[in-house]
Parts: C-alpha cells; sequence; structure tokens
C-alpha cells in the first residue's frame, strides 16, 4: 500500500522554451555526438532498484558510476538523454571557482580549516576529471596549460594580480603576469584586455565528448539507463522510494538527485525557492585560417576568463574555430535569443576587430545553476530518508559537477574518502523572493553591467 505524502513536479521557473531543444537547435557540440546518438529505453511498467539517481549529466553519471563500481544496482532516469543538459552545452572548461564567494570570504565565513578543505576539493577536483579521462579512455579533445585570467579595464590589473597571489598561497603554484604590452607576444592580441595571469591549474576539453566517455564508461559498470522518462512524482510505500513516470513506477531504497540547473522547486520539496538556475550562452565561429589568426594576432590555446562580472569565457578550439561565452540574458523566448546573439556577436567584433568579417556559426545557451549559499551543495536532502543530492556549481560544472557527484555517492556507500567541506554539506538557504526570485535577475544584471562598463 502506498503510504507518505507524494511530491508532484515539475514547477520550474523559466519559461517553457528553456526546457525544450530549441536553445540547442544551433550547437556546435552537437557534431560530435555519434550517428545514431547512444539510446536508452523509456521506463516501461514497475522495476526496482538499489539506487535511484536522477538525471544524467555529469553529476548524476560520476554518482551512478561511483556506485556501480562499488557493485551496487544503479538505475539512472533522465528526462530527455544523458548530457542533453548543461553536461552537453557548457565551455570545457575545466578549472577552480565553483563558488561566487571570495577566498578571503570563504575564509571569514566558513573558518580557516574548512575553507582549505574546499580549496583542497576544488583542486582534487581537476584532478577527478583528468582521472576519469585517463582510466576510461575518454579522448576529449584536451588543450590549454591551466588557465588565463585578462583584465577588461586598465583598472582591473591589480586585481588579477591579486587574483593570481591569493591563487599562489592557496594551491603552492607559481602564477605568471602578462603586462598589457607583452600580451600579443603570447598570442593574447585584443583591444578589449590589459593585461593577463597564467594560472597552472586546469585544462580545457570537448564537454560532448566527455560526457559521453562517463555514460559510456558508466553503462560498461552495469548502470541500466532510462532516457526520456521524467519523473512527475515521488512517494514512499514503506522503505522504498517510489518515483512515477509517465509510463512506469521505479522503486528504489536510495535516491540521488543530480538535476542542476534543470532541477524542480517540488522534486524535491526540499528544493523549493533554493536554487537559482541563470542563462549561459556561446557562439562559435567558422574554422579560422592561419592568416586571419596571425592578423588577430590571437593565437594562443589557452582557455580564458575575464574579470567581467558577467564574465566572458572563451577559447581557440582545436579546429581553429573561437568559441566566446558569455552570461547576461534573463528570459528565454525567440526575441530574446535573438538579442543575446546580438549581443554576443557585438561582443565579438569589439574584442577580435580584425575577424568582424568571420561568420558566428553556432550559437545555444543552457542554465548553470547558483544557490543562495554562493557555494555548492553535496549533501543529503533534508527532510527525506536516504536521499542526496548536489547542484549549484556556479559555471564551473564541468569541474565541480563529477567530484560532487562522487562525494554524494560515497556518502550514500558510508564511505569518505576525499575532501568534502561541511559548509557543502548545509541545508540550502531559500532566496528571498521565493517563487518569484528569478525577478531579481534583471536588477542585478543591470548593477553588473554598469559595474563592468565603469
Amino acid at each position: 500500500m502506498m503510504t507518505g505524502k507524494g511530491q508532484t513536479g515539475m514547477k520550474r521557473i523559466y519559461e517553457p522554451l528553456a526546457y525544450s531543444d530549441r536553445p540547442i537547435r544551433d550547437r556546435y557540440w552537437s557534431r560530435f555526438l555519434p550517428v545514431p546518438a547512444p539510446a536508452y529505453p523509456v521506463l516501461q511498467g514497475e522495476a526496482e532498484t538499489e539506487f535511484a539517481v536522477v538525471g544524467g549529466g555529469y553529476t548524476g553519471l560520476s554518482a551512478a558510476l561511483t556506485l556501480a563500481e562499488a557493485g551496487a544496482e544503479v538505475t539512472l532516469l533522465d528526462a530527455a538523454t544523458p548530457g542533453w543538459g548543461a553536461s552537453g552545452r557548457n565551455g570545457g572548461l575545466v578549472s577552480v571557482g565553483s563558488a561566487k564567494l571570495a577566498d578571503g570570504q570563504i575564509v571569514r565565513k566558513f573558518g580557516r580549516e574548512d575553507a582549505q578543505c574546499f580549496f583542497d576539493a576544488e583542486r582534487a577536483a581537476v584532478d577527478l576529471v583528468e582521472t576519469y579521462l585517463e582510466v576510461h579512455g575518454i579522448d576529449a579533445d584536451r588543450h590549454s596549460k591551466g588557465y588565463t585570467y585578462v583584465a577588461h579595464r586598465p583598472d582591473r590589473v591589480a586585481e588579477i594580480r591579486a587574483y593570481g597571489e591569493s591563487y599562489q598561497h592557496r594551491y603552492g603554484l607559481d602564477y605568471e603576469f602578462v603586462p598589457k604590452e607583452e600580451m600579443a607576444a603570447h598570442g593574447l592580441n585584443s583591444p578589449d584586455y590589459h593585461g593577463a595571469v597564467h594560472l597552472p591549474l586546469g585544462f580545457a576539453l570537448n564537454p560532448m565528448k566527455f560526457v559521453l566517455g562517463l555514460t559510456a564508461a558508466a553503462d560498461k559498470a552495469g548502470v541500466t539507463f532510462h532516457s526520456q522518462t521524467p519523473v512527475v512524482r515521488i512517494t514512499h510505500d514503506g522503505a522504498q522510494h517510489v518515483l512515477e513516470t509517465p509510463n512506469g513506477r521505479l522503486r528504489a531504497r536510495n535516491l540521488i538527485f543530480a538535476t542542476n540547473g534543470y532541477s524542480s522547486d517540488d522534486l524535491p520539496g526540499a528544493f523549493a525557492q533554493r536554487y537559482l538556475p541563470v542563462q549561459s550562452n556561446i557562439l562559435v565561429t567558422r574554422p579560422l585560417s592561419e592568416e586571419e589568426i596571425q592578423d588577430q594576432g590571437w593565437w594562443s590555446e589557452q582557455m580564458v576568463c575575464d574579470s567581467r562580472t558577467l564574465l566572458h569565457y572563451f577559447r581557440l578550439l582545436p579546429d581553429r574555430r573561437l568559441m566566446l561565452g558569455l552570461r547576461g540574458s534573463v528570459k528565454v523566448s525567440e526575441h530574446d535569443i535573438a538579442a543575446t546573439r546580438r549581443k554576443a556577436r557585438a561582443d565579438f567584433d569589439r574584442m577580435f576587430p580584425k575577424w568582424r568579417h568571420v561568420e558566428t556559426e553556432y550559437f545555444w545557451s543552457g542554465l548553470i545553476c547558483m544557490t543562495r549559499n554562493l557555494v555548492p551543495f553535496a549533501g543529503a536532502v533534508p527532510g527525506m530518508e536516504r536521499t542526496w543530492a548536489a547542484l549549484g556549481y556556479h559555471g564551473s560544472g564541468v569541474t565541480m559537477a563529477p567530484y560532487a557527484g562522487k562525494l554524494i555517492a560515497e556518502q550514500a556507500l558510508g564511505r569518505k574518502r576525499r575532501y568534502h567541506p561541511a559548509f557543502m554539506q548545509r541545508p540550502l538557504r531559500p532566496f528571498e523572493l521565493g517563487p518569484l526570485r528569478r525577478l531579481s535577475l534583471p536588477l542585478a544584471f543591470a548593477w553588473y553591467n554598469m559595474k563592468d562598463r565603469f
């Protein structure tokens, strides 16, 4: 007999278009999907498992892989297909930076010991991505020696140098400062930037190849996959979670949520008003000729982030296309997609004036996830027994999501094998505007744009 209070879904805070295929219609990474792409059956009828994982991105795949390799029975449900969300549409930057707080703020807010645990976790998260690539033989087009942080205004040069010093203190790794007059010699010639620091930790990869590799590894380890299987209601039958889908029900003793920016306010209810999806957008050019690359003087293969609050992130891809990512859009409609694409193109033309004639063939978007705590969450879900979740990577999900997925899988197994800060396990705080929290974004982004300009 079914008992317990049920939870129904999905209460999502963006327009329905955000959760459709439209934002990835013109996605560059789609060209790396095999033909036919991996397909998994829809869940039909009744099924039972030891662990149910909801969400097939980096978090869910890493959690499922960890559990399966430990001998657990695992079933992964995805509302679309593995990698359909942010894991298959990001910029591929493997780097530290999954909190929205500065180092000093983390130390003051959480104490030096837990702060150091977090810094160690961030470095271990980079190492974990590298381990996954090596152990599972994933050829993800890795390149870039660490990453480069550039100042978008002359008065930000001191800031990026201070960041380099903080980075060196935190990780014991030397940084290299590049003044404006030497940037061209490093292949970083742009009128938009006024200094740079090279930071040695991290690299760039093809996010689609990475997510496909993790999916294949989890499949090989014995994980059962079901695609096109959204969870629409959760109830309880004795000690079992019962996950109801449009065509079936899955009973599970243990439950892991790994939905990040594509979460719902009511699945589980503990997420209500406690996460905030934010759009990130990416533009990709046609392949550049060597003559065009030399003409602009941007030949560096470093992945680059700038000092804007609404940052730009960009890199020269292995096939000599330039990829440019940016934040800033707050709605998902055809009008807003077109407007954001125009803004991205205008930014591109300003940053790389010698490439104004170069066509930008691809443009797409996806949802990253912020928390009110301003740090990632990876821990037990309040009010639900034998339930864990990880989310809120603040745009650094390529790195922190696999690590957080492994953290909660090990927590579920009763193990502790890696750095897991206490503050990442604290219950998520609600956003002040609750169900209307998205209304804060236009005002916040207007303020950030003003700060970035002046």
